[in-house]
This record gives structure tokens, C-alpha cells and sequence, in this order.
């Protein structure tokens, strides 16, 4: 049966009672972490209406001990948020979620005309026809207008409601239309309209990485500590600047068990793959139950939840470890099993053997060059500036990543995040052949000058 059948038929009915407790959740969290190692962490389990489990652990990038009130980034988790908002907003005939964006929004343009048909329905199920090729974010984006303002030269890469692309700033624009029909920064709108409300007292929302808990996250190699590394600049109003706690996520998931027309109008799933709600998509557990899930990534901080309707359960789990290990996700699915009554098997970062592999290679230039230098090249001299190429690889990465993420723009430090042992292999391989090259110069300089001595 398709997820949001399936959905729709458990939803009327009465959840099972838990038969998982604050002990074996502990359990399972200390055994997925005997296989990663995670610098800070924060978890929420509820069930209907009640907290089983709340808690941080663990630091953050500056330091400071995570606890079940310690706020710590949501990233994408901020989109089932704003979603919320803008319909709550729509329950109260401020905003229409099927007219153009353009009549409620006017600075809202692009120059594509097709986007005169883009509605808040359209950005909140990513199907504007905005996608990271034809509407690149800013980075220099501060604010929500900004965000808006740089979508003037964007055209749609298909008509608004035909396709769906996931695309960060639908949301942006959406949390700009909330500040224009309230009147209020969209940081404040969430805070009286969603945090306040339902008791979150820890969260708020912030737009660019100056405004993280720390200001880093974590790398993880398969030697020594996980590194702190600074969370690189990037724009997230509205798309991913939530921060929250453990304690709240638990209020936002038991929310959503109360629910309410807004929470039902964001958690129903479309009919058509890839099943994608607002802010939400329809899965299913390792049994085959209906589950609504979303994941967040920051380049150097991960997030998952998830709600169970046929046992009444939800999930939340923060990490503040680089998008590559995806470890609140992994934990958060290991989870979602013992919920739905299996056996997690706690699966290992499969990042771990790729970096092994790499890291061990990292001496094979140095030595490969040092072992060019002391026999003469049979070379060509013209083929000597080939050993310049590791540099244009290397300095333009972050333009090789972008093609791989679909033209979202990426910037060099976010490359470093998702691919760090490789691009120390290439920048050791760079410093290497250059090395080899200014010796094979040196040698060639003194060569005449020997022969001079030789035959005078």
C-alpha cells in the first residue's frame, strides 16, 4: 500500500501501549555509541503524550556540557516549522496557501514569468520549479529579504506544482512572507507563534553560522579525537536555523500526537513519490508501518525525527558531527527499529574504511617524489607544469562538489567537511609535485653552470 494511504488508515487509529522504557532506550544509545564516537548529542523519545526520554550529553564545539535544555542545531528539521507557521497563518485567512506568492509577497520576482504562479502550497512541497541550478543561494544572505532579493536573476526549471525538487530556499521565501504579513522578523513569529505555545523555552532560530551554539562541529577520523571544526558560512532562515533542545523536541513531537488542523494539513503526504508532505515524508518502519519522517544536515551538525502513528511514538535526535556520518540519522532509524519492536543493528560509519584507505596513502607522493629527485626525468621537459594539475583540482573542489550536489552552491570549507581525507591526499600530492617540480628546475639551472666547471 503507498505511504500516505497507509498513513491515512493509521492515523485513526488508537496508538499501542510502549512497551520500550527509559532503560533500553539508554541501552541502545550506549551501544550505538560503543561504535561512534560523538563529541555532543541530544535525544527525545515521547509516547502520546509523555516524555520517555530527554536528554544531552556530552559538549559542544566550545566546550560546554550538552544537556537535555542545551539548544543545538535542528538544520532541515526548521522546514516542518516554518511549514507549521505559514499554515497556522493560512487557518487565520492571513495568508492563501494556493494564490501566487507574488500578490501576497510583491517584492517577491524573478525573471522567469512562470514564477507569477508560485503559492505557499508550491514552496512548502518543494514544487515551485525553483531548484539549486536555477536559483543558486546567496551566500551573502543575512535575512529572508535577502535571501528573496537574490532571486530576481532565478528562472524555474519546470512550472510551478509539475515537478518536485528539494530546494532550501522555498522556505526562505516562505519565511519572508511570514515577516511581510506580520509585521515581525521571522525569529520572533516562531518564537510567539510555535515556541511559546507549546513550551519550547530553549529554541529559537538563527540565520547564518555567527549564531550557533560553539560555532563548530566535529570531523571524524579513523585516527584520534573527533576535530572541532567552525560551521561554514552559509544562509538558513526559515530552511535550517532552528536550534532546539532535547527537552523541546519532545514537545514538538508530543504536539504533533495532540494534533490539530495545522499539524494535519503539514504531516499529510502527497499522493505521488516522493511522498513528501510539508516538512515531512511518508516512510515506512522495518515492519512496513507508516512512519513520517525528515532528516537535517549542516555541514558540520546532523538531525532526525520521526513520528510512529500505529504505536504513538516520535523521535528526535541531534548530533553535532559533520553531514558525512550522518549519525543522527543513524541513531535516530536504530531507534525508530526498537520502537516498531526489532533488533537495532548498529550500523558503523561507513565513512571510516574510505579514510583509513586514503589517510594510508597520504605518504605515496611525498614518496614517489622523493624518489623521482634522485634519478634524472626521461621526460619531456614541456610535460613537467602537468605536475601543477593536483592545484586547480584541489583549489577549485568546492566547484566539483557543487556539480555533484546538483549545482547547490558549496563553499571550499564545505567541501573539506564532506571530503576531508581526500582533499589532504590531493593538497599532499599538490605540495609533492610541486616540490618535484622546483627541483627538477633547480637541477636543470645548475647543470650548465657544472659543465662550465668541467670544460673551461
Amino acid at each position: 500500500m503507498p505511504p500516505h494511504l497507509l498513513l491515512a488508515a493509521t492515523l485513526a487509529l488508537s496508538p499501542a501501549p510502549s512497551t520500550v522504557d527509559f532503560a533500553t532506550i539508554e541501552s541502545t544509545i550506549q551501544e550505538f555509541l560503543s561504535h561512534r564516537e560523538i563529541p555532543g548529542l541530544a535525544v527525545a523519545v515521547t509516547h502520546d503524550e509523555r516524555t520517555v526520554y530527554a536528554e544531552g550529553r556530552g559538549h559542544l564545539g566550545d566546550g560546554t556540557p550538552v544537556t537535555a535544555t542545551t539548544p543545538m542545531p535542528v538544520a532541515s528539521l526548521s522546514k516542518s516549522m516554518t511549514a507549521l507557521v505559514v499554515v497556522q497563518l493560512a487557518e487565520r485567512g492571513r495568508i492563501d496557501l494556493d494564490a501566487p506568492v507574488h500578490d501576497q509577497l510583491p517584492e517577491f520576482t524573478t525573471a522567469d514569468p512562470r514564477s507569477t504562479g508560485i503559492t505557499p502550497r508550491h514552496l512548502l512541497q518543494h514544487t515551485s520549479g525553483l531548484t539549486d541550478r536555477t536559483n543558486p543561494t546567496d551566500p551573502a544572505a543575512r535575512t529572508p529579504r535577502d535571501a528573496v532579493a537574490a532571486m530576481r536573476a532565478s528562472t524555474l526549471a519546470s512550472a510551478p506544482g509539475t515537478e518536485w525538487s528539494y530546494h532550501n530556499p522555498n522556505h526562505q521565501l516562505a519565511a519572508r512572507l511570514v515577516e511581510h504579513v506580520t509585521g515581525q522578523p521571522f525569529a520572533d513569529h516562531l518564537r510567539t507563534a510555535l515556541f511559546d505555545p507549546l513550551g519550547m523555552s530553549d529554541s529559537r532560530a538563527a540565520n547564518t553560522p555567527l549564531d550557533l551554539p560553539g560555532h563548530r562541529g566535529h570531523l571524524r577520523l579513523p585516527i584520534g579525537p573527533p576535530l572541532p571544526f567552525p560551521e561554514p558560512m552559509s544562509f538558513g532562515g526559515g530552511s535550517g536555523g532552528v536550534l532546539s533542545s532535547a527537552r523541546d523536541l519532545a514537545a514538538w513531537l508530543i504536539a504533533h500526537h495532540r494534533g490539530g488542523p495545522a499539524f494535519t494539513a503539514t504531516t499529510t503526504p502527497t499522493p505521488a513519490p516522493p511522498f513528501h508532505a510539508m516538512g515531512w515524508f511518508a516512510r515506512h518502519t522495518p515492519s512496513g508501518a507508516p512512519l513520517l519522517t525528515h532528516d537535517g544536515d549542516l555541514a558540520t551538525a546532523t538531525a532526525y525525527q520521526a513520528l510512529l502513528p500505529p504505536t504513538g511514538h516520535g523521535v528526535a535526535v541531534t548530533a553535532n558531527t559533520a553531514t558525512r556520518h550522518a549519525d543522527a540519522q543513524a541513531l535516530g532509524q536504530s531507534l525508530v527499529t526498537l520502537l516498531d519492536g526489532g533488533t537495532p543493528k548498529i550500523p558503523t560509519d561507513p565513512q571510516l574504511p574510505v579514510d583509513a584507505v586514503l589517510l594510508a596513502l597520504t605518504p605515496l607522493p611525498p614518496t614517489l617524489a622523493t624518489h623521482r629527485t634522485r634519478r634524472p626525468s626521461r621526460r619531456r621537459r614541456w610535460t613537467w607544469p602537468l605536475l601543477l594539475t593536483p592545484w586547480p583540482l584541489l583549489l577549485g573542489a568546492h566547484h566539483v562538489t557543487s556539480y555533484l550536489y546538483r549545482g547547490r552552491p558549496v563553499s571550499w570549507l564545505q567541501a573539506v567537511t564532506l571530503y576531508p581525507t581526500f582533499l589532504l591526499l590531493l593538497l599532499v600530492t599538490a605540495l609533492s609535485s610541486t616540490a618535484l617540480l622546483v627541483t627538477r628546475l633547480l637541477t636543470l639551472r645548475a647543470a650548465p653552470a657544472s659543465q662550465d666547471r668541467v670544460n673551461p
